[in-house]
């Protein structure tokens, strides 16, 4: 990131300014956000694909309960929208802990059920008209710097004291390193791996009324491919996707990362299709090293 940030100042003289800093980290903080989730279900060895679909889902509530009646309180839509990401996350955590689906497809046809529920919600047609206190949840500032950045914060850190401070985070890891090992041990393996994929749904429920604030609509499409984005994120950032090592710090490293090459490429005029090539090459080199670690 340090090398990057480095090279783009010297090619740009636009990169380096306090404004455009600023922006590269409000970009980067709904992916940090969903990505704090994304890491503590790669830590327990599994994965969840459904996150930005989840998102799209919880948006559109929290959206259309924003327009219907706007004398509502926006905790009403808040409640509506991270309600329905934890369910979405409680229906993962069941089918991969007690009925026995793979990760990769459960999480598959969850996210292919959340996206197209909310585009027959809507009949494809985006939800306008929400209240000014909606809209403001992602576009207000506080003390010059954006809302989104606070929310970022405050997500991040609670996921780091989990996973590096409490008995509840080293037994994640514990999972992710063997878990019949954790199990024997006396970990309630099945109930943890649930309350992951919850809290990865929660957050995507959050991400979801975040993103809809932000462009004030709620959209059944909206938030696609932010699934990789998560992924490559925690990945670039030093998690492990065969489970047992990683770190939340490390995944908003990488989420900044993501988000530098994607603003360096707009800033230089560079077509936006060459960003999913770069992507998917820096996705197999973190692998790759990755494995040639463990190996090791």
């Amino acid at each position: 990131m340090v090398v990057l940030i480095i090279v783009m100042s010297v090619m740009s003289p636009t990169f380096f300014t306090s404004r455009n800093l600023l922006n590269v980290v409000k970009q980067a903080s709904i992916t940090s956000i969903i990505g704090v989730g994304m890491t503590f279900v790669l830590i327990t060895g599994g994965i969840d694909l459904s996150v930005g679909s989840v998102m799209a889902l919880s948006g559109t509530l929290a959206a259309s309960v924003a327009a219907a009646d706007k004398n509502l309180p926006v905790f009403a839509a808040i409640l509506a929208g991270a309600g329905l990401g934890t369910l979405c996350g409680l229906i993962n955590g069941i089918g991969v802990s007690y009925i026995g689906f793979p990760p990769f497809i459960m999480t598959l046809g969850m996210m292919t059920i959340a996206r197209g529920i909310p585009l027959v919600y809507t009949n494809g047609t985006p939800i306008f008209g929400l209240s000014d206190s909606f809209n403001a949840l992602a576009n207000s500032r506080l003390l010059g710097i954006p809302t989104l950045v606070y929310y970022m914060v405050v997500f991040s850190a609670a996921g780091y004291i989990i996973l590096s401070r409490t008995v509840l985070g080293r037994q994640i890891y514990g999972i992710g390193g063997n878990e019949e090992a954790a199990r024997l041990s006396g970990v309630a393996t099945a109930k943890l791996k649930m309350l992951v994929y919850v809290f990865s749904g929660f957050l995507s429920g959050i991400a979801g009324i975040l993103i809809c604030s932000r462009i004030t609509s709620g959209n059944g499409t909206v938030a696609q491919g932010y699934e990789m984005n998560a992924i490559s994120a925690a990945v670039i950032g030093g998690v492990s996707m065969t489970g047992g090592y990683g770190s939340v710090l490390g995944m908003v490293v990488g989420a900044m990362i993501l988000t530098i090459i994607q603003n360096s490429f707009d800033i230089m005029g560079v077509n936006s299709f060459y960003q999913d090539i770069i992507k998917g090459i820096i996705i197999l080199l973190a692998v790759f090293l990755d494995l040639r670690g463990k190996k090791k």
